[in-house]
């Protein structure tokens, strides 16, 4: 089995450069924003990450394609890396820390492509997560300065904290009452929302998490960091990975319980 590390440490080299693009602008008061046709907003800053990480991903790994939330999809193989520029692009403008770039490597497998290489580099938060299959997840400063991550063992959901993003996206789903049953029988609720949830469930600081409505981008480096930590990725259908257009994220004691929450089987 390939051990991804040459991939890792490129994934590094390019949150490094994306942190150096992202931080600059952060809180600028003349920041470029647009709202694109999907009614969300793109910074210039969201823009100007991902070409850095196009250009240097096509320099060190030009056979590879490139997904990315600005540009879409370039190029074709077995391997493809997955761009999120700036996760939580709405805090970012509104000078909210919690945001991040989301870099992932996928790998063309027998169920499809599945991630095998994820960092998440939210710069503002002075915090780096990551992970590369069978390597386990960590945390730190650099690879040379990091505590590897470890999913809790909470098993009752009264003992539970969940964290998810909103509660409109539940309605728009048809999954609102699900959601409220879920946020009655666990212990606590926050909702801290995009990238950044994903990882507390990494590091066991919470339970269990979900969100209604995801990209593959905003999905495949969380799912291979939650995995890799020991606990559980899938979509609302159970479905293993970063697939189904919606997630569910846990320390895999509680997942079962998660899913019939949510899909309204209590």
């Amino acid at each position: 089995m390939p051990d991804y590390l040459d991939d890792l440490r490129l994934a590094h080299v390019l949150a490094d450069a994306a942190d150096a693009a992202t931080t600059g602008r952060f809180k600028a008061l003349d920041l470029k924003v647009e709202t694109k046709p999907d009614m969300t907003p793109v910074s210039e800053a969201d823009k100007a990450a991902e070409e850095l990480i196009r250009g240097q991903l096509q320099r060190a790994r030009p056979r590879d394609a490139v997904l990315g939330e600005e540009y879409g999809v370039e190029g074709t193989g077995p391997r493809r890396w997955v761009i999120d520029p700036i996760d939580g692009t709405k805090n970012y403008v509104r000078g909210v820390p919690v945001w991040a770039t989301l870099i992932s490597l996928m790998e063309a497998g027998e169920g499809g492509y599945q991630p095998v290489v994820g960092v998440v580099s939210a710069p503002a938060l002075g915090r780096r997560w990551w992970a590369a299959k069978g390597h386990g997840a960590f945390t730190g400063r650099s690879l040379s300065s990091a505590s590897r991550l470890h999913v809790s063992r909470v098993s009752r959901l009264s003992d539970a904290s969940f964290a998810y993003s909103s509660l409109s996206g539940w309605e728009e789903q048809g999954r609102l009452n699900g959601f409220l049953d879920l946020t009655r029988a666990v212990w606590r609720t926050r909702g801290y929302g995009d990238f950044w949830p994903y990882m507390m469930v990494a590091e066991g600081s919470v339970d269990i998490c979900a969100e209604p409505e995801l990209s593959l981008w905003d999905m495949a480096a969380n799912a291979i960091i939650v995995t890799e930590a020991g606990g559980s990725f899938t979509g609302l259908d159970g479905r293993p990975g970063p697939h189904s257009g919606n997630a569910a994220a846990s320390n895999g004691l509680l997942h079962d319980t998660l899913l019939d929450h949510l899909n309204d089987r209590y």
